[in-house]
């Protein structure tokens, strides 16, 4: 009886919430409602609609990854205890998979502070130009895999990293704050995992292990590859004992904040998820048509995703499912989402429609959700379950973001 009129209390206390939270949102699908048409009631009811819709996005969006490897083997081939004039201790760990004779590798970077108490929380996330880039540190090894030739890194041979690589992406990444603040930064490349060129998808990395995956409509995308990745980064520092797996973070940015978030989606134990300027296929609604589209999205990158999404070119607004779907699968784990003024085609607008959207399922989860609030001044960060900002400036990580994200990992992965 007690456990009766419990269920009926929490009915009855969250469900006009969630009434409200989806007003302005009706042309949005709905995360209560099963593809059968009938409605989640109850705890037990969400764990198999949140089934339901992993099993939606997987199909008709992400694609299909495979599981958890069985011949994996980690090889730590670096560790200075001074790293940093003493702040931190450098690991670099080569991350190795076997399939049917096939193999794949790609490098973790890891700098854990030296003063915090360990077993420390952490942040994980992949990078753009190779780990070299995150940090001038002379010891980071060079990746030999493919990097970008851009106006912004001018460092590259031949689409090889050079010495002068080294921090030449260290803007975005704020690892002296990190560190200070107690959390170790755990960090791999992009093409070190799969291919970011549609000449070269799924030819590399990774996706050599699994042709197989490719011969389906659901195959296995770059995005949910790069996401795939991140989790087997889990899967070491569970073995590292100055790591607590139970409290690491997920973090990306743009395209890698897609991969973040689906990372959180797929992998419940990423106790957080902090995704900077994810837009579309990330943070952003489809359906209010702003900004990149999915006509965008499969025909510049069709190698993010799978190619059963393509079928909803120029249909955004006929999806059955939204961003919000994405925000539902990590719930009720903290997951923030911010955005920048002049960066239109990450929709800011958008981002935040797809935060408070999914906290109707925080709120049925039994947390406070996303802080009941009209969109935010710039420089003015929500915090709830669900975090939310928009800065001055454009796409980019700037400290403002990382300062917002230290914050709100404090308040929800430190002890």
């Amino acid at each position: 009886m007690r456990c009766f009129l419990l269920l009926l209390t929490l009915f009855l206390v969250v469900y006009p919430k969630i009434t409200r939270a989806q007003e302005g949102n009706q042309a949005l699908p709905d995360p209560f409602t099963f593809n059968n048409g009938k409605k989640v009631r109850s705890a037990q009811d969400w764990e198999r609609r949140r089934k339901e819709i992993l099993e939606t996005l997987t199909r008709e969006m992400y694609g299909t990854a495979p599981p958890r490897p069985k011949n994996m083997r980690f090889e730590v081939f670096d560790e200075d205890k001074q790293a940093l004039g003493g702040k931190a201790t450098r690991r670099q760990v080569t991350v190795r998979i076997t399939e049917k004779g096939r193999e794949a590798r790609f490098d973790l970077l890891l700098y854990i502070p030296n003063r915090a108490k360990h077993p420390v929380a952490a942040i994980i996330g992949l990078n753009f130009i190779g780990n070299q880039a995150i940090h001038a540190d002379p010891g980071i090894k060079l990746t030999t895999a493919w990097v970008e030739n851009s106006r912004m890194f001018p460092c590259v041979a031949d689409g090889k990293a050079t010495e002068a690589c080294r921090g030449v992406n260290a803007s975005q990444w704020a690892v002296d704050s990190i560190l200070a603040r107690g959390y170790a930064l755990v960090t791999l490349y992009r093409e070190e995992v799969a291919a970011d060129r549609k000449a070269q998808a799924f030819q590399t990395g990774v996706h050599t292990l699994y042709p197989e995956l490719q011969q389906r409509d659901d195959n296995f995308g770059t995005v949910a590859a790069w996401a795939w990745a991140l989790s087997r980064g889990m899967d070491y520092l569970e073995m590292d004992k100055d790591i607590d797996v139970k409290r690491v973070a997920v973090f990306g940015f743009s395209r890698l904040g897609k991969a973040a978030l689906w990372a959180g989606a797929t992998d419940k134990r990423f106790a957080a998820v902090l995704s900077n300027e994810s837009g579309a296929g990330g943070g952003k609604q489809f359906r209010r048509g702003v900004g990149e589209d999915i006509n965008r999205l499969v025909t510049v990158f069709p190698h993010w995703f799978a190619r059963s999404f393509a079928k909803y070119k120029n249909k955004d607004t006929e999806l059955p499912f939204d961003q919000h779907f994405v925000l539902s699968l990590i719930a009720p784990r903290p997951v923030y989402l911010a955005t920048a003024e002049d960066d239109k085609n990450s929709d800011p607008q958008g981002e935040f429609s797809t935060a408070r959207a999914a906290d109707a399922v925080y709120r049925f989860l039994g947390t406070n959700g996303l802080p009941d609030s009209p969109f935010p001044a710039l420089n003015q960060p929500l915090s709830g379950q669900i975090g939310f900002h928009i800065r001055p400036g454009g796409h980019d990580v700037k400290m403002f973001d990382w300062i917002q994200f230290l914050n709100f990992s404090d308040l929800h992965l430190q002890k």
